[in-house]
């Protein structure tokens, strides 16, 4: 699957094929997510028995009172004597039943059963009900603690269970958050590599049609919205799932008509977020869009800042870079606002539906057909079941930048423009050098021919040369044999092997290029010149120097072989960086070794040593070079002359003066140059 990111508009996937995707990269960390959910799971329990522990000491122990006593005339155990007559808790045929009843902070003994579901009229002396009066007596706070002793315990009991299940609460968010965490950031690591890693198995071809900071986008910010979603939303979902699973449960055993009213709103939710959807999911992957559009500017114009201000070019630069500016801030507003929609119509519907609960549990607490005990469990378990819709808000949000980000990594993974791999590769022992090439036809656009019907050879140990004017196909042969791009008709072979039938890091392996762009990384000098390779000693690192003269200079630094390389070597000379590519080729030895017009940029001086070096390092090498200064390629076995994708003439430097044709020109017309 190809993309074109010079339009990086991605077509929408389906969100079920993305998440199956994404799935498969928890697979190494399924124990971690096993436990996270069984964690979950655990902390959903804790979180629902909060309300009903309370629920509980509300009816059973703060409104304790309320229950059946007996006076007796005489002690019994866990009797309490009150105004000389003993009182217990619960019903004894041998007394007479009795009630607590209170009115603001003091409470009263009565000598009948009061139905505290009912109205009863109170006095200072007596209260009535039904037309029925019985005797009070005040009790002393020391009697109310005596009488409401199993209450006292009751609430501290649960009080404790409460800091028990915080307390567990806490360790296990601390661990389901620390495991997520850890989980989120190897994913995020493997995904880095694995993208980098199929980035780094592209043809150059895409290269040549992609921005690098469109791609730099995929790797970084791209990847990182989908580390948000397993981090901040996957796991949540799982964990709001259950706990609104157990709150409708806990919700319909407790009162049936009070869920039904709690989830009316539950449809207009649905609907809303469905709406939400389409226009968030849109919404992000503009953002997303804009983003890499303003990472590719600032990638192009940095690393072009020289001509930028050369030309004093900055004020137009920054009003190209200020338009894409004002676009991403623009789609960014786009989707605040989508959101900012959508999170207050959440928090409209979750106080319609609490003033519901309150009107009707509240009339029926009041007409006594209800414990207060569950008008306050149904009050917090409706909190809490609108606190997980309104994370579901918060992590949907999340993921459908997840979602936007997952399809661009994943466009760009399916992007098959990659020079295949034969599966039984030819090996060859050890390469000759013999380069052939036979009727090649190329081109990058597969429109435009750059090289056409082209064949020659080269055999083990020559020194050739391709002149040309620019365009002719020069640089694309020397491409071609590295096999950075595959030909469409024809053959290469190297040591008579087509090179699709070898492996293409072998091959590679055994051809060391020198191009006129030389570009170093970051590091010192021999990192630069051993490329990773732990075989190339640093003495021979030293001997590679000394063979193409860049010891002159490397000895005069302060930290000589060790001094640090900036990006791109921005700190050397033209001529410097070459000197360190030529003494990369030769520290890695290979049998073939490619020099794109690789002494362009060097002093007459230093060509000398440079030429006196080559002698040494092409003797029994297969050597290709492509130059446009005719001079430094004179001694050459074989020149190779191209005009417009065509080999026009072959033969050594006298044998073409001789002919007096194209190359004959060529020399004529730079001699002539130089001459003046």
């Amino acid at each position: 699957m190809k993309h074109d990111y010079n339009n990086d508009s991605i077509k929408s996937t389906h969100d079920l094929k993305l998440t199956k995707r994404l799935l498969k990269f928890t697979k190494p960390f399924k124990i971690h997510i096993f436990m996270v959910i069984l964690m979950i799971l655990a902390g959903t329990i804790l979180n629902l028995s909060r309300p009903y522990l309370i629920k509980n000491t509300i009816d059973n122990d703060i409104n304790g009172f309320k229950r059946n006593y007996t006076i007796l005339s005489t002690e019994v155990p866990e009797s309490v004597k009150v105004n000389g007559k003993f009182v217990i808790e619960g019903s004894n045929a041998n007394g007479i039943p009795a009630s607590i009843i209170n009115k603001g902070k003091d409470y009263y003994l009565v000598d009948g059963k009061i139905d505290h579901t009912k109205v009863y009229t109170l006095s200072q002396y007596s209260v009535s009900q039904n037309n029925t009066k019985y005797n009070i007596y005040k009790l002393t706070s020391s009697e109310l603690k005596l009488l409401r002793k199993n209450d006292l315990k009751g609430v501290k009991l649960t009080a404790l269970y409460i800091l028990i299940i915080c307390i567990t609460l806490f360790i296990l968010n601390f661990l389901q958050t620390y495991i997520l965490e850890y989980v989120g950031q190897k994913i995020v690591f493997n995904m880095r590599e694995i993208l980098f890693k199929h980035i780094e198995n592209l043809s150059l071809s895409f290269f040549d049609k992609n921005p690098v900071g469109r791609l730099v986008t995929r790797v970084t910010n791209d990847i990182e919205g989908i580390n948000d979603m397993y981090t901040s939303a996957l796991v949540n979902i799982i964990q709001d799932a259950f706990l609104l699973t157990g709150l409708i449960v806990v919700m319909f055993l407790l009162n049936v008509k009070l869920a039904l009213i709690a989830l009316i709103s539950v449809p207009f939710i649905i609907i809303i977020s469905l709406i939400f959807k389409k226009f968030d999911r849109k919404a992000y992957r503009k953002v997303r869009e804009n983003l890499a559009k303003i990472n590719s500017s600032l990638s192009e114009n940095i690393s072009g800042i020289k001509t930028v201000q050369i030309f004093n070019k900055e004020d137009k630069k920054f009003k190209e870079f200020d338009d894409i500016n004002s676009s991403y801030l623009k789609v960014s507003l786009n989707q605040i606002t989508a959101f900012a929609v959508f999170r207050p119509a959440i928090d409209f519907l979750s106080s319609l539906a609490l003033s519901g609960i309150l009107w009707f549990g509240g009339l029926n607490v009041i007409m006594g057909e209800m414990h207060f005990g569950i008008l306050y469990a149904f009050v917090s378990y409706l909190t809490q079941f609108f606190q997980p819709i309104f994370d579901l808000a918060e992590k949907y949000d999340i993921i459908q930048s997840a979602m936007a980000s997952s399809e661009r990594v994943f466009t760009l993974l399916d992007n098959y423009d990659i020079i295949p791999n034969t599966t039984e590769p030819k090996k060859i022992d050890k390469f000759n050098g013999k380069i052939e090439f036979k009727n090649v036809w190329f081109a990058y656009d597969e429109e435009n021919w750059v090289l056409k019907n082209v064949s020659f050879t080269i055999n083990p140990g020559e020194k050739v040369a391709f002149v040309g004017a620019t365009g002719a196909g020069k640089t694309s042969i020397i491409s071609l044999i590295s096999r950075l791009y595959d030909v469409q008709k024809g053959e290469i072979l190297v040591d008579g092997i087509n090179i699709k039938c070898l492996d293409k890091y072998e091959l590679r392996k055994n051809i060391a290029s020198v191009l006129q762009d030389v570009f170093l990384f970051t590091g010192d000098i021999k990192s630069n010149i051993r490329l990773s390779n732990s075989l190339i000693s640093d003495e021979e690192i030293v001997q590679a120097c000394k063979y193409v003269n860049a010891d002159s200079f490397i000895e005069k630094l302060p930290y000589k072989y060790n001094s640090y390389v900036t990006e791109r070597g921005s700190t050397f000379s033209n001529g410097e960086r070459q000197l360190i590519a030529f003494a990369r080729a030769i520290a890695f030895n290979p049998p073939i070794l490619v020099l794109d017009e690789a002494t362009s940029n060097i002093d007459t001086d230093t060509e000398v040593l440079i030429q006196d070096a080559l002698k040494k390092i092409t003797k029994n090498r297969t050597t290709i070079m492509v130059a446009h200064r005719l001079s430094t390629i004179k001694n050459s076995d074989k020149i190779i002359v191209l005009n417009k994708g065509v080999i026009r003439e072959t033969g050594t430097h006298e044998e073409l003066l001789a002919k007096g044709n194209l190359y004959y020109n060529l020399y004529k017309l730079q001699y002539e140059n130089t001459a003046n």
